[in-house]
């Protein structure tokens, strides 16, 4: 058994926790969340934790005990704190600008590229060149992130491209000359 999956979730307050024909529903001041559960994972609700159990005696169920305790501790954080991912985006004219729901980046290609933020998501730049995206959902965000350094992912000689705020770029020695 996961040694994650045995720790309770603890509920802060202001958060509420529903579960309901198979379905956890999780709903705080940042939004609310719902996730299916699969057959076999099972979960207690009391006051002020959350505790995550597996039916006995299958060995699929204890394959995802600790994948769906990590989940609903993520539902419960999100929907109580929210989550911030911070992208940098490094190169000579290189910057991003928030238009509404849409970020337009200008990233050294001979057209600007548009991208479209999914409801819920919020984005601000600080300096045009560093990108915060704010979400309920962790993994909503970390997929939009990743499309989002996809445009222009960084290259190992100059560092230039879009790359997350904790990422380090192994950078390489150009050709040398005679």
């Amino acid at each position: 058994m996961s040694r994650i999956g045995k720790m309770p979730i603890k509920i802060p307050s202001g958060v509420k926790v529903e579960k309901r024909d198979g379905t956890i529903k999780v709903q705080g001041p940042k939004g609310s969340l719902s996730r299916k559960l699969i057959e076999g994972v099972e979960l207690a609700i009391e006051q002020d934790a959350i505790v995550v159990r597996t039916a006995h005696g299958r060995a699929k169920n204890n394959e995802a005990f600790g994948l769906y305790r990590s989940l609903i501790a993520n539902m419960v954080k999100g929907v109580s704190e929210g989550f911030e991912k911070i992208l940098e985006i490094n190169g000579v004219g290189y910057r991003v600008a928030v238009n509404g729901n849409k970020l337009a980046f200008s990233l050294g290609y001979s057209h600007p590229v548009d991208f479209q933020l999914p409801e819920g998501m919020t984005a601000s730049v600080e300096k045009q060149t560093q990108l915060t995206l704010k979400a309920v959902n962790n993994e909503e965000l970390g997929s939009v992130a990743a499309k989002i350094r996809s445009l222009r992912p960084p290259e190992p000689y100059k560092g230039k491209g879009i790359k997350y705020s904790t990422e380090r770029i192994i950078r390489k020695a150009g050709k040398t000359g005679k």
